[in-house]
Protein backbone atom coordinates (compact mmCIF):
# COMPACT_ATOMS: atom_id res chain seq x y z
CA UNK A 1 0.00 0.00 0.00
CA UNK A 2 2.74 2.36 0.78
CA UNK A 3 4.29 1.67 -2.96
CA UNK A 4 0.95 3.04 -4.12
CA UNK A 5 0.52 5.74 -2.09
CA UNK A 6 3.90 7.02 -3.61
CA UNK A 7 3.05 6.38 -6.68
CA UNK A 8 -0.21 8.73 -5.81
CA UNK A 9 1.79 11.65 -4.67
CA UNK A 10 4.26 11.28 -7.25
CA UNK A 11 1.59 11.82 -10.40
CA UNK A 12 0.04 14.63 -8.04
CA UNK A 13 3.24 16.43 -7.67
CA UNK A 14 3.90 16.22 -11.50
CA UNK A 15 0.87 16.93 -12.43
CA UNK A 16 0.65 20.16 -9.90
CA UNK A 17 4.25 21.34 -10.94
CA UNK A 18 3.54 21.40 -14.63
CA UNK A 19 3.24 24.84 -15.88
CA UNK A 20 -0.07 26.12 -17.35
CA UNK A 21 -1.08 24.97 -20.99
CA UNK A 22 -1.24 27.98 -23.10
CA UNK A 23 -2.54 27.75 -26.90
CA UNK A 24 -2.28 31.07 -28.51
CA UNK A 25 -5.91 30.82 -30.71
CA UNK A 26 -7.09 34.38 -33.33
CA UNK A 27 -9.36 36.64 -31.22
CA UNK A 28 -10.02 38.89 -34.48
CA UNK A 29 -8.83 40.28 -37.76
CA UNK A 30 -9.08 43.82 -39.57
CA UNK A 31 -10.92 43.48 -42.17
CA UNK A 32 -12.66 41.00 -41.27
CA UNK A 33 -12.30 37.40 -42.64
CA UNK A 34 -14.41 36.79 -45.66
CA UNK A 35 -16.07 40.42 -45.79
CA UNK A 36 -16.00 42.48 -48.98
CA UNK A 37 -14.71 45.72 -48.56
CA UNK A 38 -15.42 48.82 -50.73
CA UNK A 39 -12.71 51.10 -49.51
CA UNK A 40 -8.90 49.34 -49.55
CA UNK A 41 -7.76 48.99 -46.21
CA UNK A 42 -4.25 51.02 -45.13
CA UNK A 43 -3.51 48.18 -43.02
CA UNK A 44 -4.28 44.87 -41.94
CA UNK A 45 -4.19 43.52 -38.53
CA UNK A 46 -4.75 40.38 -36.23
CA UNK A 47 -5.66 39.86 -32.96
CA UNK A 48 -4.69 37.49 -31.21
CA UNK A 49 -5.04 35.65 -27.44
CA UNK A 50 -1.91 35.37 -25.98
CA UNK A 51 0.74 38.55 -26.59
CA UNK A 52 2.86 38.02 -29.07
CA UNK A 53 6.70 38.26 -29.63
CA UNK A 54 8.24 41.50 -30.96
CA UNK A 55 10.18 39.89 -33.31
CA UNK A 56 9.68 36.90 -35.34
CA UNK A 57 6.55 37.30 -36.57
CA UNK A 58 5.05 37.33 -40.36
CA UNK A 59 1.90 38.52 -42.21
CA UNK A 60 1.64 38.91 -45.72
CA UNK A 61 -0.79 39.75 -48.10
CA UNK A 62 -1.28 39.07 -51.49
CA UNK A 63 -3.85 40.01 -54.22
CA UNK A 64 -5.85 37.45 -56.90
CA UNK A 65 -2.76 37.35 -59.02
CA UNK A 66 -0.88 36.08 -55.93
CA UNK A 67 1.67 39.19 -56.08
CA UNK A 68 2.32 40.71 -52.68
CA UNK A 69 0.48 43.56 -51.48
CA UNK A 70 1.70 44.21 -48.05
CA UNK A 71 4.50 47.07 -47.19
CA UNK A 72 6.20 44.86 -45.59
CA UNK A 73 5.94 47.21 -41.93
CA UNK A 74 4.71 44.61 -38.89
CA UNK A 75 4.15 46.74 -36.09
CA UNK A 76 3.25 44.90 -32.56
CA UNK A 77 0.91 46.96 -30.28
CA UNK A 78 -0.30 45.02 -26.95
CA UNK A 79 -2.24 41.60 -28.22
CA UNK A 80 -2.77 43.17 -32.15
CA UNK A 81 -0.01 42.79 -34.96
CA UNK A 82 -0.61 45.02 -37.74
CA UNK A 83 1.00 45.03 -41.10
CA UNK A 84 0.93 48.55 -43.58
CA UNK A 85 -0.50 47.62 -47.14
CA UNK A 86 0.54 49.11 -50.44
CA UNK A 87 -2.31 50.99 -52.15
CA UNK A 88 -4.67 48.52 -54.00
CA UNK A 89 -7.38 48.77 -56.80
CA UNK A 90 -7.54 45.62 -58.29
CA UNK A 91 -11.18 43.61 -57.29
CA UNK A 92 -10.86 40.58 -55.93
CA UNK A 93 -9.90 37.79 -53.52
CA UNK A 94 -7.12 39.06 -50.98
CA UNK A 95 -4.89 36.26 -49.13
CA UNK A 96 -3.79 37.23 -45.68
CA UNK A 97 -1.10 34.74 -44.24
CA UNK A 98 0.43 34.42 -40.96
CA UNK A 99 2.46 33.04 -38.45
CA UNK A 100 2.51 34.34 -35.19
CA UNK A 101 4.98 33.28 -32.12
CA UNK A 102 4.41 33.84 -28.25
CA UNK A 103 6.21 32.99 -25.69
CA UNK A 104 5.94 29.42 -24.70
CA UNK A 105 3.61 28.45 -27.32
CA UNK A 106 3.77 26.97 -31.09
CA UNK A 107 3.70 29.15 -33.74
CA UNK A 108 0.12 30.11 -34.73
CA UNK A 109 0.03 29.39 -38.94
CA UNK A 110 -2.93 29.98 -40.72
CA UNK A 111 -4.40 32.41 -43.50
CA UNK A 112 -7.89 34.29 -44.40
CA UNK A 113 -9.37 36.36 -47.45
CA UNK A 114 -11.34 39.66 -47.83
CA UNK A 115 -12.39 40.80 -51.22
CA UNK A 116 -11.99 43.83 -52.82
CA UNK A 117 -14.88 45.22 -54.67
CA UNK A 118 -14.47 48.66 -56.91
CA UNK A 119 -17.46 48.32 -58.49
CA UNK A 120 -20.59 49.78 -56.85
CA UNK A 121 -23.47 47.32 -56.70
CA UNK A 122 -26.96 48.92 -56.99
CA UNK A 123 -29.35 45.73 -56.08
CA UNK A 124 -28.72 44.42 -52.02
CA UNK A 125 -27.28 41.23 -51.32
CA UNK A 126 -28.16 38.99 -48.69
CA UNK A 127 -25.05 39.13 -46.48
CA UNK A 128 -24.53 36.04 -44.75
CA UNK A 129 -22.62 35.54 -41.57
CA UNK A 130 -18.99 34.73 -41.51
CA UNK A 131 -17.64 32.66 -38.45
CA UNK A 132 -13.67 33.44 -37.90
CA UNK A 133 -11.89 29.82 -39.14
CA UNK A 134 -10.33 27.86 -36.47
CA UNK A 135 -6.72 27.36 -36.59
CA UNK A 136 -5.96 23.99 -36.83
CA UNK A 137 -3.98 22.11 -33.56
CA UNK A 138 -4.10 25.30 -32.28
CA UNK A 139 -5.36 23.83 -28.79
CA UNK A 140 -3.09 20.55 -28.81
CA UNK A 141 -1.49 21.51 -25.29
CA UNK A 142 -4.63 22.40 -23.72
CA UNK A 143 -6.92 19.24 -24.84
CA UNK A 144 -3.32 17.13 -23.72
CA UNK A 145 -3.14 19.49 -19.75
CA UNK A 146 -7.34 18.51 -19.70
CA UNK A 147 -7.09 15.35 -20.05
CA UNK A 148 -3.86 14.69 -18.02
CA UNK A 149 -6.05 16.61 -15.41
CA UNK A 150 -8.89 14.02 -15.71
CA UNK A 151 -6.56 11.13 -15.17
CA UNK A 152 -5.20 12.31 -12.74
CA UNK A 153 -8.45 12.78 -10.84
CA UNK A 154 -9.71 9.29 -11.66
CA UNK A 155 -6.51 7.78 -10.28
CA UNK A 156 -7.19 10.17 -7.16
CA UNK A 157 -10.90 8.85 -7.23
CA UNK A 158 -9.45 5.29 -6.99
CA UNK A 159 -6.86 5.77 -4.39
CA UNK A 160 -9.42 7.27 -2.18
CA UNK A 161 -11.75 4.73 -2.28
CA UNK A 162 -9.25 2.18 -1.38
CA UNK A 163 -7.98 4.18 1.43
CA UNK A 164 -11.68 4.11 2.59
CA UNK A 165 -12.25 0.06 2.16
CA UNK A 166 -9.17 -0.13 4.46
CA UNK A 167 -9.85 2.03 7.02
CA UNK A 168 -13.50 0.85 7.39
CA UNK A 169 -12.36 -2.57 7.18
CA UNK A 170 -10.59 -2.54 9.85
CA UNK A 171 -12.80 -1.61 12.76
Amino acid sequence: MKRFAALIGAIVISVMSTGPALANSLVATSPIAGSTLKVAPSAVTISVEITPMDMGNEITVTDPAGRRVDDGTLTVAGNDIIVGMKPITESGAYTVSYNIISEMDIPLVGSFNFNFSTTTISTPQEVTPTTPTKVQGSDFGTNLFVIGLLVASFIVLIALALYARKIFSER
